[in-house]
């Protein structure tokens, strides 16, 4: 329940500024996160469609891969 909350946080904090999602998730020196902010400097719309691309399937993809590595041990 917390991780959902957080990830909507996080989505909502990305439609308000969109780097702001993103480093709470991954840091300031991240690809992720500098990536977001040249998007969200060229143009705030680009942005917005990337950190929640980001925060939505790159971060499912690692509580996933997560998961399994704690079924596995």
């Amino acid at each position: 329940m917390a991780s959902r909350s957080c990830t909507f946080l996080e989505i909502l904090l990305a439609v308000i500024l969109p780097p702001l999602g993103v480093f709470l998730r991954y840091g300031c020196c991240s690809m992720e996160f500098l990536i977001c902010l040249l998007l969200t400097i060229l143009g705030y719309i680009p942005g917005i469609i990337y950190a929640v691309y980001v925060l939505v399937a790159h971060g499912s993809a690692s509580e996933e891969s997560g998961r399994d590595y704690d079924a596995l041990a």
